[in-house]
């Protein structure tokens, strides 16, 4: 399967293309000439693409990148105006997408990364659900290496995948890390051919999408309560989670599938 074409040539200011393919909404940086270093009009575009994911009826969201590198993270000079605020805060109708500003995005993300995914785009494929890796793709948490700090949730979400001396290792002195190493570190799930990364994507998203709307919501809701709170809170959420599913026609149909030996028809009711 083909990457998504992009309608004539990207502004300089980059952007954020979006695509439906069926129940997945597939999610571009196009920026390529310059390796999709983000721009404001660029955290825009994916705050709002990530909204209309959120607000529509695509069941999955793929994100992905146009060109050779997937993004080399924020263009420091572009973003100078937004870093010297407290908080970069997205359009009403937006979601952050990487987590860090509410409302929390309810659908998930599966992203596919390519040659350079540095600093902020580290931090995307961090706060995605699943990340595909092609097999030559170079990542790194560099911000140290610029007086800075990771601005998008890295410092503690690669804590989380590796562990904190794996972590570490990579955060306190910007090096990069090959695909091979961050499969190992448990930062991407599955490392592909190059080229393969984007096809595989969509192949594991369109799997998600066939499941159960409610009972994917519900899961990735108790998961990240869980990480948050503590495996007490999600324990203490689960009985009425539980009983708001049992009551759901996709449980209905779930269980009428399994009896008339077919495929389910889940609606997300």
């Amino acid at each position: 399967m083909s990457e998504p074409a992009a309608a004539g040539g990207p502004p300089a200011a980059g952007r954020v293309t979006s695509e439906r393919r069926g129940d997945l909404l597939l999610i571009g940086l196009d920026r390529p000439a310059k390796r999709n270093a983000l721009t404001p009009e660029m955290l825009h575009g994916l705050a709002a693409a990530y909204g209309e994911l959120e607000r529509g009826d695509a069941r999955c969201g793929v994100l992905f990148a146009h060109g050779q590198d997937f993004t080399t993270g924020l263009d420091l000079l572009a973003m100078a105006p937004v870093m010297t605020q407290e908080r970069w805060t997205p359009h009403p109708d937006s979601i952050d997408p990487w987590g860090l500003t509410p409302p929390d995005r309810t659908k998930p993300v599966v992203a596919a990364v390519h040659g350079r995914c540095w600093t902020a785009g580290l931090e995307l494929a961090l706060a995605a659900d699943l990340v595909v890796a092609a097999a030559g793709t170079r990542f790194a948490q560099l911000e140290v290496q610029r007086g800075l700090v990771p601005l998008g949730g890295g410092a503690w979400r690669l804590v989380e995948r590796a562990g904190w001396g794996n972590a570490m290792r990579y955060l306190l002195t910007g090096d990069e890390l090959d695909a091979a190493e961050a499969y190992r570190l448990g930062v991407v799930q599955e490392v592909v051919a190059d080229g393969r990364q984007l096809d595989r994507a969509l192949e594991l998203a369109a799997a998600v999408a066939e499941q159960a709307p409610l009972g994917v919501r519900t899961t990735r809701e108790l998961a990240l309560l869980a990480g948050r709170e503590g495996p007490a809170a999600a324990a203490a959420a689960l009985d009425a989670r539980r009983l708001a599913l049992v009551a759901s026609a996709d449980a209905a149909e779930g269980v009428a599938s399994l009896i008339e030996r077919r495929k389910p028809r889940f609606t997300g009711t």
